[in-house]
């Protein structure tokens, strides 16, 4: 497996923890089972994510077994299917639409920082995460038995990076670490398109 030199993809413009520049989203897994207080510790990360009123609105399915990973490939889009079947565990991220008082406008906001969570957790345990948005959604409902309420936003692949030379050749050539927007292109100050000084 080739390890690479993130200072080649990614420079950080003020300090950060060097997690967030080393954790990225690899398609080449291998086949190697996860241990049980390793794979559950990234459920626990996600659990303590903040969320509006604490209503803590996210919820995951997971497939550990070749049985149950099955069943969510029949509902996972041919795409991701080329690379996704090595992973060793699926999960399926969603969130609860409404709470007690009603329906809720932030449920995706805090589900987003519960996989965030969870994607952090899985770098400093030495495993991959990759979500994928290609799948079929209704279908899942249906199969998975998931209520109306719950927004279904990701098939998460879980497990330890692979060599990409297993992968297909047209993917192979897009397996490394992406850049980011500056902090130009996303922080702005006063009004809308106005950078922040720094």
């Amino acid at each position: 497996m080739k390890e690479f030199n993130m200072e080649e993809y990614r420079q950080s413009e003020y300090e950060a923890d060097p997690v967030f520049l080393n954790r990225w989203s690899p398609r080449a897994f291998q086949e190697k089972e996860i241990p049980e207080n390793d794979l559950f510790s990234l459920f626990e990360a996600a659990r303590w994510a903040p969320s509006a009123f604490n209503a803590q609105p996210w919820r995951f399915m997971i497939a550990r077994t070749k049985e149950e990973r099955e069943r969510f490939y029949s509902f996972i889009m041919e795409g991701n299917l080329a690379w996704c079947r090595k992973a060793p565990v699926l999960a399926l991220i969603m969130s609860k639409k409404t709470t007690d008082q009603g329906p809720s406008s932030s449920h995706g906001f805090d589900t987003g920082a519960a996989w965030a969570n969870l994607s952090i957790q899985a770098a400093k345990k030495g495993l991959i995460t990759h979500a994928m948005g290609g799948f079929h959604r209704e279908q899942a409902r249906a199969l998975l038995n998931i209520p109306e309420d719950y927004q279904l936003h990701a098939v998460i692949a879980i497990g330890y990076q692979g060599d990409k030379s297993e992968l297909p050749e047209t993917l192979q050539e897009r397996e490394k670490p992406s850049g980011r927007m500056s902090l130009d292109d996303i922080l702005f100050e006063h009004e809308f398109s106005k950078p922040a000084k720094r």
